[in-house]
């Protein structure tokens, strides 16, 4: 696929992908929604990390709203069905690491897409905002689903009721991103969080949000129970045998991510 609202950039193991709309804040539509699913499933097979960022001062702004002629005559059940719901999916499960490298305003939508990678880093003047209920919306594009679980009941009413700005800083001392790091150290240090993973057993990152994954939904003794057959899984990899002979060998591992 040729892209046109997002760029894909691979290198040393690491698939960027930027979404390039930054005239409208790197605006949500349809083709963009398209590639970046797309995009996504040709990173698992391409990478062994995956960087979600966006293009000017902005990380991303939600919806489009001058997508379409009338917004008020967009079915907003099916737009989420047919095409958040690909996207999103194609991120969460993603088998290779994510991180969403939030360069700026994350707004609606915009900040529930970094919501659902498995890292948010964020630059200190970045903010987060669920905005949906300033135009007469419930959050969506997984907000519902990601805002409770990563910051508690509570908070999470508040952020979709009042709609304030959640800043970087607060965002990372909620637990809601991991972390928050100043602008100008900011490309540097998502550039070697990256290349960090990137060297990692890739292999074992994949079963490790697997196990993550499940965890809120299980009791302990479903999660017990799967977190042994992961480990088996585990066990059975080039990695795991590195791991163990870099250990005792004093040096460092060569993983080869499977």
């Amino acid at each position: 696929m040729t892209y046109q609202a997002i760029t894909y950039d691979l290198r040393n193991d690491i698939a960027t992908i930027t979404m390039n709309r930054p005239d409208v804040m790197n605006g949500l539509n349809t083709v963009m929604r398209r590639e970046i699913t797309d995009a996504v499933h040709k990173a698992a097979h391409d990478a062994r990390v995956l960087v979600l960022t966006g293009a000017g001062r902005g990380f991303c702004s939600g919806q489009d709203l001058g997508d379409a002629k009338s917004i008020t005559q967009v079915d907003l059940q099916r737009t989420l069905h047919d095409e958040y719901e690909p996207m999103l999916k194609a991120i969460y499960t993603c088998p290779i690491p994510t991180i969403a490298a939030v360069n700026g305003a994350a707004a609606g939508a915009g900040a529930n897409l970094a919501l659902a990678t498995d890292v948010v880093i964020a630059t200190r003047s970045a903010y987060f905002i669920q905005a949906f209920a300033r135009i007469g919306l419930i959050p969506d594009a997984g907000g519902t689903y990601f805002l409770p679980r990563q910051i508690g009941f509570a908070r999470a009413m508040g952020a979709a009721l009042f709609t304030d700005k959640i800043t970087a800083q607060q965002a990372a001392d909620w637990g809601m991103i991991w972390e928050c790091i100043d602008d100008d150290d900011f490309a540097a240090h998502v550039a070697e969080r990256a290349r960090h993973l990137a060297k990692g057993p890739t292999r074992t990152y994949g079963l490790i949000k697997q196990a993550m994954r499940v965890s809120l939904d299980h009791t302990l003794d479903q999660q017990l129970h799967h977190e042994a057959i992961l480990q088996g899984q585990a066990g059975k990899t080039h990695d795991f045998a590195e791991g163990v002979s870099a250990f005792l060998e004093k040096r460092s591992p060569d993983y080869k991510g499977h």
